[in-house]
């Protein structure tokens, strides 16, 4: 049996208490905010667009939906979602971070948007909806970072409506043999650099990188997507298992 929980101790490679991991997570987030987009076009060469475009025509989202986006502050999958529904869905955003709220809603005013999108600043471990409320769940680059993944699995099968979707696009420690030497050494190498360049904050994106090390292979995070109570658990791997979209369903 599966162990609950087991990254709630680690912040990157470096031994905590889950209190303080969530702590540690949140001044992250606030810290890099403000370059956050920037920085994720340079760390995967442009490719995260893909991958979102990828994940929200998986998601499929149509009016009249709830659609729910955990860890998604600077509104990356829910502009896509806004336009694929012509304003039509409910969209929440629900991040930890108010600092990456305020940038995903400048951008959605940026973007002629101006209504239909509620922002949330909440815990994906403690959700602040009801039960069976949302249609579909997604988080995008955030589960990693969660203190309790488990938890968070289990709060999005408390939220979603029986029937009801959950999609998760992340990186992953899963990469293919041939690329898994280059891609490591990007993580812990370059990345870091990145983040002392741009976005004046090596020690952040040091974190980020290990992150990736830290979070559970595609089988594995499948195996916890079950024990929380999602059915029909699949993956689809993006650029050779750099990126991953697991989706299940909630009986």
């Amino acid at each position: 049996m599966l162990t609950p929980d087991p990254e709630s101790h680690w912040f990157g490679f470096r031994r905590v208490t889950p209190d303080e991991k969530t702590g540690f997570v949140r001044e992250v987030f606030t810290s890099v905010a403000s370059r956050y987009d920037l920085m994720n076009d340079l760390m995967s060469g442009g490719l995260h667009r893909l991958w979102k475009d990828r994940l929200v025509r998986l998601m499929d989202p149509r009016p009249g939906q709830t659609i729910l986006d955990v860890a998604g502050g600077t509104g990356d999958i829910a502009l896509r979602c806004a336009r694929r529904t012509d304003g039509k869905a409910r969209i929440i955003v629900c991040d930890l971070s108010s600092a990456m709220l305020a940038e995903g809603r400048a951008k959605m005013v940026d973007q002629g948007i101006l209504g239909g999108i509620e922002w949330i600043t909440g815990n994906a471990e403690e959700l602040p909806l009801p039960a069976r409320s949302v249609d579909t769940y997604c988080i995008a680059f955030g589960l990693r970072n969660v203190t309790r993944i488990d938890k968070a699995l289990s709060e999005a099968a408390r939220v979603l409506k029986p029937g009801g979707r959950f999609f998760c696009l992340e990186f992953s420690p899963g990469v293919k043999p041939l690329l898994k030497p280059v891609y490591d050494r990007f993580c812990m190498e370059v990345l870091p650099r990145l983040g002392a360049l741009v976005a004046q904050d090596r020690d952040s994106y040091q974190y980020l990188a290990e992150s990736i090390r830290k979070f559970p292979d595609q089988k594995t995070l499948a195996k916890r997507m079950e024990i929380a109570g999602l059915s029909q658990v699949r993956w689809t791997d993006l650029s050779g298992g750099i990126a991953v979209i697991h989706k299940g369903f909630k009986s």
